[in-house]
This record gives C-alpha cells, structure tokens and sequence, in this order.
C-alpha cells in the first residue's frame, strides 16, 4: 500500500495497491524476461487471494507451489517514492498466512523436483521464526538435488522482533547458498562479517569497491559452498541517486558502470530487480562483467518506476547498456 501523504490519501479515498514482495519482484521480473519461473508463498482461500493468484498467472508466474492457509496476507505501507529502508515503511506481517508457515508442511523434496535455481530473500526469514525455519529445510532440499540456491541479503531493522538475533538464523541458511547479493552493511547485520566503520569518511569509489571484495573473500571463505558474491551501491545524489555494483568470484572482481540520476521515481523494488537481473543474465550464460552490467542497468532502470515490479524488457535494459562497453 503507499499513501501519498499529507492527508491526500484520505482526502482522496485512494491508496495505490502493488502486489509484490522481494522474491515475487525478482519472479515477475523473470517471468516478463520469458524464463519459466514458480513462486511459493502462503495466503489464505479467500477471493482476495484468488485474484492475486489470476492476477500472477496473467503475468506467466506458476503459483501451484502456493500454500493456502492462514487468515491473512501479508501487507506493508510505503509512502510514496520512500524507501523501504526508511522510517516510513509500516509493516502488518505479524500472524499472516506467511509468518505462520510451519516446517514440514511442503514436502520440499517433491516441490523442488525439475527445477534449477531457488531464490529466497533475508526478508522471509525475518518474519517469523517458524518461517524460517521453513526457509532452512527449503535450502537444504535444494541443496540436495545440486540446485542454484540465492540469497538477496536485505536487512529490514523493523523486522526481526521474535527475539533471535539475524546471525543466529542467517548464519544457518548460509551453507547451502551459492550466490550472495547484498551489501557491506547488510552482510555485517546479517553475517556477523566485519565492516570498516569509518568507509564513509574516505569518501572514496575505489574504498567502497575494495572493501567489497574483502566482505565477499570473507563470505567465500566461511561459507564454500557461495561461489559468486554481489555488492551494491546507491547514495543520494541532490535529488537523485548514483549507483554502481560489484560482482566478485573465487578469482576475479567485477565492477559495473556507474549510473547517476538526477530523479527517481520510487527506490521500492530496484534490488529485487539487480537479483532478477543477476539470475538472467547467469542463466543465460553472460559473459561476467555483462552479467553485473545488466543486473546494475535492470536495477537503475526499476528506479524510474512506481510500485515494486519492473515492466523494463530485456531489449531496453540492453539499450541502456549500449555505451558502457570499452
């Protein structure tokens, strides 16, 4: 839900609705970029959740893996153009079908069959701690079966409050991850990896990128299943944003172009995008550093669109790109 605020919200009897969430952006996106992809998820058996359900399946997403039970869907409120980070976002996700997911409800053995990559976020984890436990038995199954599992280490402070603290829980998802996205600031929350405190006085591109290859060597180094580690990079630019990315493997680093912006229409969503680009451009056999280009393009191009899925295709991500080759 985002509420244009000032009261214009309720002087209009009007509140946007976007159906979305940090893996169902990176399926949506998948999906309009013609990759088969399934999503699972729990909400209840009302007529609301059916035509959440249509409404995906217009947008060629599989929801047979969808777990109806429960009572509630789970909903957050964002103002208009804020940032999910920020101290605007309101979350109503306590009790939802989502966070009352029991582990050993799905067989996931037999989910999981056929596919080739498993995608969750930190986010799903962070709900509940039955969630996350079923978060850790869904790894380990695919895992199991050699499947490409992705994490999107994004930190959300306003969750986490079912008294373990996110190392505990993400300390065990790990092992079974083999590529990583997030930031210096969210592997330090998350994992317990060490930050430099002081990165932000050197004012310096060139710090912030060397310093994300040392948090991915650590990653690497703890957790040796993780084989590609991605970092990402947006401050405030005046009005706009300026943003870059860093892919880092066993060997070799990789740094995207820089992409600077004087407005942005809402920040809601660009990670999931970078993710959804990172898993296309992976699967599609890119060459390393076009696979960071077009993920960093994909999530700079989500910055100039309202609500949290992408309706960029992979032609106009392409076009963006089309200058930064040497």
């Amino acid at each position: 839900m985002s509420p244009v605020l000032n009261g214009k919200w309720l002087q209009q009897n009007n509140m946007p609705v976007y159906i979305g969430g940090a893996e169902l952006n990176v399926a949506t996106a998948l999906a309009k970029w013609n990759m088969p992809v399934s999503y699972c998820t729990a909400i209840p058996g009302h007529y609301l959740s059916k035509e959440i359900l249509q409404y995906l399946g217009n947008k060629n997403i599989d929801t047979k893996p969808v777990q109806l039970s429960g009572s509630r869907i789970g909903i957050y409120f964002l103002p208009e153009g804020a940032d999910l980070k920020s101290t605007g976002v309101i979350y109503d996700r306590s009790q939802s079908s989502f966070a009352s997911l029991q582990p050993g409800v799905i067989n996931w053995n037999e989910l999981l069959e056929d596919y080739t990559w498993f995608h969750f976020s930190a986010i799903s984890p962070a709900v509940s701690e039955s969630a996350a436990m079923v978060c850790l038995e869904a790894v380990k199954a695919a895992s199991a079966k050699n499947i490409t599992v992705s994490v999107d280490l994004n930190y959300r402070a306003k969750l986490w409050q079912y008294g373990i603290k996110p190392p505990e829980i993400m300390q065990q998802l790990l092992p079974y991850c083999n590529v990583v996205m997030g930031n210096i600031w969210s592997a330090n929350t998350l994992l317990g990896i060490d930050i430099d405190e002081h990165i932000h006085d050197k004012k310096s591109r060139q710090a912030y990128i060397e310093h994300a290859g040392i948090t991915a060597k650590k990653i690497m180094q703890q957790y040796p299943s993780c084989n590609t580690v991605a970092n990402t990079f947006r401050f405030d630019h005046n009005d706009g944003i300026k943003y870059y990315a860093v892919l880092d493997t066993n060997n070799n680093q990789y740094i995207s172009t820089e992409f600077t912006s004087e407005k942005v229409m809402d920040k809601a969503g660009s990670g999931d995008c970078f993710m959804a680009g990172l898993i296309y451009a992976t699967t599609q056999h890119y060459a390393q550093q076009h696979i960071i280009n077009f993920a960093a393009a994909a999530a700079f191009g989500k910055l100039h669109e309202a609500g949290d899925t992408t309706s960029q295709t992979v032609q106009q991500i392409e076009s963006s790109l089309k200058n930064v080759y040497v």
